[in-house]
């Protein structure tokens, strides 16, 4: 407990001292983990998004206009005995309209000028929740289009596939992204804390003269980069904080009007514990690659 205080009264020194130095190591890391920090904040936020439109998934087997009463009580039969579909719902061609004119009223005007009622009746298949057998819905779906009176089947799992693996991917580059920043964010707390060393190269001599333990000569150095470190995280925080408070208000009710999700949410507390954890193991890094040129200093007699 000596050492460790000893340290931190040091470090706290230090950073006092070199602050404009310092100020640079912070700022490094703090960008560094905003770009994480918002890459994980929009991932979580989309695949929420994503969650929901899994569990609502429907597929769409829209009906010719001449089709038979027989045909169609065939199309409803398969969707009743499929193991895929949760539930069904017969939308009539009247209801059809009924629906776009309720949703897009201002187009109600187009509808109007067309003689007949352009909309076909459909059947509105309601797929199980968590399902993962993308192949076996894909030929459920080609079953549904041979059949008699079936004009197009369309279903929202193949863009919900698609949404996923881009989302993965932008999940990849934005992580090659932020490594390489934090690479740079721990450099950079290495040669800050390098001068500091230099600067006290004196004092460093003459414990090491004395025989003080590593503790106490390096301690504080690596302590130095994990409170850069922690500083650096609590300003991402910060950022991020700000930054999602003026993109809900601004754009918060038309995220959800139009995409269907609820309240967006700010990151949760374990990702926000990950973060102050990985900027001060960053710092810490940095504290310890600099620290280790303190190990063979000459020494004068």
């Amino acid at each position: 407990m000596r050492a460790l205080r000893y340290s931190f009264e040091q470090a706290m020194t230090s950073l006092w001292r070199g602050r404009r130095s310092s100020s640079l190591s912070v700022a490094t890391i703090a960008a560094a983990l905003v770009v994480l920090g918002a890459l994980l904040l929009v991932s979580w936020n989309v695949e929420r998004l994503l969650v929901q439109w899994a569990a609502a998934a429907e597929m769409s087997v829209f009906l010719q206009d001449d089709v038979t009463p027989k045909a169609r009580a065939a199309i409803e039969q398969t969707l009743v005995e499929s193991d895929l579909v949760g539930g069904h719902e017969f939308v009539s061609k009247a209801q059809a309209l009924s629906r776009f004119r309720r949703d897009f009223a201002d187009l109600s005007g187009v509808v109007e000028q067309v003689a007949s009622n352009p909309f076909p009746a459909s059947f509105e298949a309601r797929l199980e929740p968590n399902l993962d057998d993308a192949a076996a819905v894909e030929r459920f779906a080609t079953e549904l289009r041979g059949a008699t009176g079936v004009e197009e089947v369309r279903f929202d799992q193949t863009w919900i596939e698609r949404l996923t693996t881009a989302v993965n991917l932008l999940r990849g580059v934005g992580l090659v992204v932020a490594l390489v920043l934090v690479v740079a964010a721990a450099l950079t707390v290495a040669n800050v804390i390098r001068l500091a060393c230099f600067a006290r190269r004196d004092e460093i001599e003459i414990m090491q003269l004395v025989g003080a333990p590593l503790a106490y000569v390096r301690g504080p150095f690596v302590l130095e980069g994990v409170l850069q470190g922690d500083i650096g995280t609590v300003a991402a925080l910060v950022v991020l904080g700000v930054g999602f408070s003026i993109a809900e208000s601004w754009y918060g009710e038309t995220f959800a009007l139009v995409l269907g999700v609820g309240t967006l949410r700010f990151l949760p507390p374990a990702m926000g514990f990950l973060l102050v954890v990985g900027g001060m193991a960053v710092g810490c890094v940095g504290g310890l690659v600099a620290a280790r040129g303190t190990r063979d200093r000459p020494k004068t007699a």
